[in-house]
């Protein structure tokens, strides 16, 4: 054995490598938010990093997010947990635990629900488990305008929704039936992460939202606590976190802090954000 491969083992007996978690955060509302994308499968490329780490003993999310595109959330809800996955069939899955901080809800508790524990604080807004579809009707204003609204379509149902024309029954059920189906997948993705920990579902999936304690006491979280302090307690002291983020330039950090601080009036006013995508978690 040569001089090196000594120093190496010496190396590994006196600085043994620390146990690792893994700390991805998941601000912002998901999907596009304006001209510029929010939280999107495309945005968290960086995540793949995970798989590199050695000695990775659990997946720390830390998430604030008022919701957004539910095809997102079940996208990055997928690519997420498959890095959880073990890389062989006799390794270990690594555990994955969620840290709830201002806001969690609508499609930001779909993607807390991706940690096999859910934490937050106190304080947090959890849960509104729920679709919303959100417009505006012009019809009275063109009129007392003079304006002529004139729409030509190939297929009945093209114009499904104008603004400009009184709202259809026809029109309606359409928007109502893929809600149900939306939020029909989403209720069945929180009992499948939440098996026998939900209490009181019939409330718990009507849309409303709570406190954090509150969630505790419905079983949409399991404690309270901070993400430090849980990970110690489990993994011990000498855990080294490891953060998983993009490289941002210049104006890309300018506007992450303006949606950060967009999240932080969400969560005082929670009905008053407007998206631009029709269904929303």
């Amino acid at each position: 054995m040569n001089i090196t491969k000594i120093a190496r083992k010496l190396n590994k007996i006196i600085n043994p490598k620390k146990p690792t978690i893994a700390i991805i955060r998941l601000n912002g509302v998901i999907g596009k938010v304006g001209y510029s994308s929010g939280l999107s499968l495309e945005a968290i490329k960086h995540v793949e990093r995970v798989k590199k780490i050695k000695n990775l003993k659990a997946i720390a999310l830390l998430i604030n997010s008022p919701g957004g595109s539910p095809v997102q959330s079940e996208l990055i809800a997928k690519k997420i947990s498959n890095l959880a996955e073990p890389k062989n069939k006799k390794g270990k899955r690594i555990p994955i635990y969620s840290f709830c901080e201002d806001v969690a809800a609508s499609g930001g508790y779909w993607l807390a629900c991706i940690g096999d524990e859910i934490y937050a604080s106190n304080s947090s807004i959890i849960g509104s488990i729920g679709v919303i579809s959100q417009g505006f009707g012009f019809t009275e204003a063109i009129k007392k305008l003079g304006i002529e609204r004139r729409v030509y379509t190939q297929g009945k149902n093209k114009s499904v929704l104008d603004p400009f024309s009184d709202t259809k029954e026809e029109d309606l059920e359409i928007i109502k039936d893929i809600q149900k189906d939306i939020h029909e997948s989403f209720i069945d993705y929180v009992k499948t992460r939440r098996i026998k920990k939900l209490k009181n579902s019939d409330d718990v999936f009507t849309g409303k939202f709570w406190s954090g304690k509150q969630a505790k006491s419905l079983g949409l979280i399991d404690d309270i606590g901070y993400y430090e302090e849980v990970l110690k307690d489990k993994f011990g002291k000498k855990i080294e976190f490891k953060i998983i983020s993009a490289k941002q330039g210049f104006l890309q950090r300018k506007f992450s802090s303006a949606i950060n601080s967009a999240i932080d009036i969400f969560s005082i006013r929670f009905r008053e954000i407007l998206h631009e995508e029709k269904y929303k978690l």
